[in-house]
């Protein structure tokens, strides 16, 4: 079955504990972005997302813009299954991989290579998916000997290689994307970019939140426009 994506009124609230209601929004309130603040129940509470409805089908790729604060990440978050609904209905149909947090699960003690089972199981792989799959992960990473060494001796960039070289292993259904990024050094960029757009190019779904025009122009079919934590538009 072809995967799509369908939410019916959702809402995400984020209660603000052991604060004054009314300091705190006053403070808030000079804020230029974020999500509604309300005080009407007694306690402070941040409406990231306000009653957004959307559907997205297999083939459609998805831009969402707005300025920061405006929910497109918690908007990704949900489709993701970080955050769940305060209210209201998601349906997701199909394998999903965020790329977003992608160092999530790495152990700085254990090697790459183990790092390589640690995420790809995080990822939804089985263990034999994995193996089979590990050499093409270590080549990419051009990381050599250091793969059999503990993630604590890698630089930032290495390590951040080795976990975008897991993350794009897996090929999604749905892929949600928090801005196209780079990874490592120059030499190493053009490499990851490549990578980077044959997954997309793959998927039967992109959702991507992105600040480029240019690049939003270029991948996307539909993009929706958010605003203080509610959909505006969609052309």
């Amino acid at each position: 079955m072809d995967s799509f994506i369908a939410l019916d009124d959702v809402s995400v609230d984020f209660p603000i504990y052991n604060a004054s209601g009314r300091s705190l929004k006053n403070q808030l309130m000079h804020a230029a972005t974020g999500g509604r603040i309300s005080t009407a129940s007694g306690r402070v509470v941040v409406q990231a997302l306000r009653n957004v409805s959307m559907r997205v089908e297999h083939g459609d790729r998805v831009g969402i813009v707005g300025h920061n604060g405006a929910g497109k990440t918690t908007l990704l978050r949900v489709l993701a299954g970080v955050y769940e609904p305060t209210s209201g209905r998601i349906s997701v149909s199909g394998k999903v991989t965020a790329l977003f947090d992608i160092g999530l699960g790495m152990d700085p003690d254990a090697t790459g290579y183990e790092n390589i089972v640690l995420r790809g199981s995080l990822l939804g792989m089985s263990r034999k998916e994995i193996q089979k799959i590990a050499n093409e992960i270590g080549t990419f990473t051009e990381l050599g000997e250091y793969l059999a060494m503990p993630m604590r001796t890698y630089s930032s960039g290495m390590g951040l290689r080795l976990a975008f070289a897991i993350s794009t292993s897996v090929r999604p259904d749905i892929l949600l994307l928090d801005e196209y990024f780079g990874v490592g050094d120059e030499r190493f960029v053009e490499k990851a970019q490549k990578r980077l757009d044959e997954l997309v190019e793959s998927a039967g779904i992109l959702v991507f939140a992105s600040h480029s025009k240019e690049l939003i122009r270029r991948l996307c079919n539909r993009i929706v426009i958010m605003e203080s934590g509610n959909i505006v538009a969609i052309e």
